[in-house]
């Protein structure tokens, strides 16, 4: 599987918008965005290390990453997810509205969620 490769950020800074709850010993990368949309509520727990240039969108409820996950660089999480304990989530992942259980490894490149809208490919 061929995955792009990843580029250096701009920008250095974390951007937090919303309703979100960072414990203290999380640590997140430059670049990252968290960003709880209206009545929605992003929870990120004990020891969890968020990469660079990962994107974490609540929409239309939460999304919970439980104490220990590790989420790759340039991972999107969006919608209502729980993301379980010591869960390890590869680079350039799109996880949307999808639960993981605990100790879950996730490859890079995956897409993890709703595929209801996805297209057929022709071969």
């Amino acid at each position: 599987m061929y995955l792009p490769r990843l580029e250096l950020l701009a920008n250095a800074e974390v951007r937090v918008i919303g309703d979100v709850e960072i414990h203290p010993s999380a640590v997140i990368a430059k670049g990252a965005i968290l960003e709880a949309a209206p009545n929605s509520q992003i929870v990120i727990g004990a020891d969890v290390c968020i990469g660079i240039g990962a994107v974490i969108v609540a929409d239309r409820g939460s999304i919970q990453i439980e104490s220990g996950a590790i989420i790759g660089a340039e991972v999107l999480i969006i919608g209502n997810c729980q993301i379980g304990r010591n869960v390890c989530i590869g680079s350039s992942t799109t996880i949307f509205n999808a639960s993981l259980e605990a100790m879950t490894v996730i490859s890079s490149g995956s897409l993890i969620g709703d595929l209801s809208r996805s297209v057929p490919l022709d071969n």
